[in-house]
Formats: C-alpha cells, sequence, structure tokens
C-alpha cells in the first residue's frame, strides 16, 4: 500500500491492521531472510512484534539497518542476559499505589489507561510492566479521584501506558471529562507514540476534544529519527499545534539508530518544522532485552557536546536518565560518570 492510501485509512482501521509477523515484515521490506528470521521469531514471542503499516512504509526497502526497522523488529540480542539490565528498570512496582496509577513525582501524576500500543518499540522500558494487573476499571475511579482530592499539590496528569491514544475518542472523552472535575488539576499531559507511527489519529475529533478541555493540554510524542517525520506527518502534527495544543518531543539516544550528532540535529530541525519542540534526550532505560541499544557515558557525553554545538539552546533537549526514588528525572551532560 502506498503512502498515500494510508494518508486516506483511518486510524481505527490501520490499529487493527498491525504487522505481527516477522516473515510478513521481512518480505515487505525485500530483506534477506535467512540472517533475521531465526532471532526475530525467538524474540517476538518474548516481547511481540507490533508494527503499524504506515511506520514500515517510512522505511527504506532492501536496508536491513534502516533506523526505523531496528526499532521494532525483534532481535536475538534480546535474549542475552545482563546483570544490569532489569524487568523493572525504574521500580514503578513501588509507585503503583492504585490500579492504573503511578505517582513518582511530587506534583505530577500518571494513569496507565491501556496496556495496548500501536507499536513494540524494543527497547520499552515498560516492556515487563504488568498491565492486565493495572489497568483502572470503572469502578477504580473513585479511588483515583479520592486519591488525587487527597494531594492538592498535584496539578498536572500524565496519560501514558501503553498508549492513551489507541483508546477510542469517547473513552478518551470519559477519562478527560472525569480529570476535569479536580478543581486543583490544571494540567493534562498525553504521551504518545502514535501520531509519529500512525499520523492520521490526529483526526478532528480528538482535536476537537483536546482544544475545548478545560485543562490545558500538552502532547508529547515520541521521535527517534528525522525519517519517521515526513510531510504528511509534519502537517498532522501542525494542525494540532496550531489549536494552542503545546506539542513536545521525547527521543531515546540509541545505539546503531540515533548515536551521532548529525542524525539528532536533523531530528531537531526536522521537530521544529513540523512546529514540535523538542523536551527530552533520554538515556536509555536498563530494561532487560535492551542492552544492545546501550552506549558507554563517554560517548553519550561526546554526542551531546556536539549537539550543543550545533543547535541553538531552543532546539537542544535536555539530557536525562530517570532513576529510580528520584524525585526528578536527573540532568546528565557535564556529569563526570552516568
Amino acid at each position: 500500500m502506498t503512502h498515500y492510501l494510508y494518508q486516506e485509512q483511518h486510524w481505527q482501521n490501520q490499529l487493527s491492521d498491525l504487522i505481527t509477523d516477522p516473515h510478513e515484515l521481512i518480505e515487505l521490506l525485500e530483506l534477506q531472510p535467512e540472517d533475521l528470521i531465526h532471532g526475530a521469531i525467538l524474540a517476538s514471542a518474548q516481547f511481540k512484534l507490533r508494527v503499524p503499516r504506515a511506520f514500515v512504509a517510512k522505511m527504506q526497502k532492501s536496508n536491513p539497518n534502516d533506523p526505523l526497522l531496528l526499532q521494532v523488529l525483534p532481535h536475538h540480542l534480546e535474549l542475552n542476559e545482563h546483570p544490569d539490565f532489569v524487568t523493572d528498570p525504574l521500580d514503578e512496582e513501588a509507585a503503583n499505589l492504585i490500579p492504573g496509577v503511578l505517582h513518582k513525582y511530587q506534583s505530577r501524576f500518571l494513569l496507565t489507561l491501556t496496556g495496548a500500543c500501536a507499536v513494540h518499540c524494543r527497547y520499552c522500558f515498560r516492556r515487563h510492566f504488568p498491565y492486565q494487573e493495572n489497568l483502572p476499571k470503572n469502578d477504580d475511579w473513585e479511588k483515583i479521584q479520592d486519591y488525587l482530592l487527597a494531594h492538592p499539590e498535584i496539578n498536572e496528569v500524565i496519560l501514558s501506558g501503553g498508549d492513551p491514544l489507541t483508546l477510542s475518542n469517547r473513552k478518551l472523552a470519559i477519562w478527560i471529562d472525569r480529570l476535569s472535575s479536580i478543581p486543583h488539576l490544571k494540567i493534562l499531559r498525553i504521551h504518545s507514540r502514535v501520531p509519529i507511527v500512525i499520523p492520521n489519529r490526529l483526526d478532528d475529533e480528538l482535536i476537537s476534544l483536546l482544544k475545548n478541555s478545560r485543562l490545558r493540554i500538552i502532547l508529547v510524542v515520541h521521535s527517534n529519527h528525522a525519517a519517521e517525520i515526513d510531510d504528511f506527518t509534519a502537517s498532522k502534527l501542525m494542525q494540532i499545534s496550531q489549536q494552542n495544543i503545546l506539542v513536545l518531543n521525547q527521543a531515546v539516544l540509541l545505539k546503531g539508530i540515533n548515536d551521532h550528532p548529525d542524525i539528532l540535529v536533523d531530528l531537531n530541525h526536522r521537530l521544529f518544522d513540523a512546529r514540535v519542540m523538542p523536551y527530552y534526550l533520554h538515556v536509555l532505560d536498563k530494561v532487560k532485552g535492551a542492552q544492545h541499544f546501550d552506549l558507554p557515558s563517554e560517548s553519550i557525553d561526546s554526542i551531546y557536546k556536539e549537539v550543543l554545538a550545533r543547535l541553538p539552546g531552543y532546539l537542544v533537549p535536555k539530557l536525562v536518565r530517570e532513576i529510580a526514588g528520584e524525585q526528578n528525572k536527573t540532568p546528565l551532560y557535564g556529569v563526570a560518570t552516568f
């Protein structure tokens, strides 16, 4: 299917027609299967392949090192054990007090409304998260409401997951209305990769829902490489920023994908062209299965130093690591060891 047809296809149809078979992905991209398929099948058995066809359409055919492909294709290296890479690298279990709730930072409160994602990024720090035990049901809202009312210091709710934009507009509207009823809440932040991998998710109904909310809306998308943001994706991102909705991007620094200053400079210029402001550049969370994406601290420091030299300050994302138990993200540049 061509780019044009994906632009015409409804987002829910795209979400229900994901590629989940490594054979199909390798065949579509005209790759040599003997070098990839065995490890892909084994790794996918532990963390399933999921990728939208619209995102695959942005990948280069016959290129096994395509930076978009490497983010989603299961790899045999995921099966290696490493003592520093664990299933819960951010100790989120300790912050998971109510189903669906993670309260790690004083003024911010995170809701995981769904465990579903449109794409399974192979470096996902929640790839082992027990979503089925944590999805809030309708009758859990009273507990969540009571918790929020008992904590007036919380002024911002973050919808995360999973990916909240895999939910229907109707379900999102229910939760936005519920949160809007809490008087001291001011901001609703939505973290989502869907606008990058299925741009049509930013439909008129969703945009209307967000722009008419009492809460100030911030959309945080997730893009790691400029090739993810084609002209159509950029146009959809601009549509939402034109509605007085702040759009930010967070990226993860990944070995073999974006670990070069040229790539990061291109990414942040491309984001700015789409009216998206760089927000965070995350150092990889040490989650089991993602160790082959890790970079030494000296390389990270060198890459970021060059990015700082080449971009104006407003286009430089904050280089951070999340450390379990800390009350904020930890800035890293200039730190001797991290």
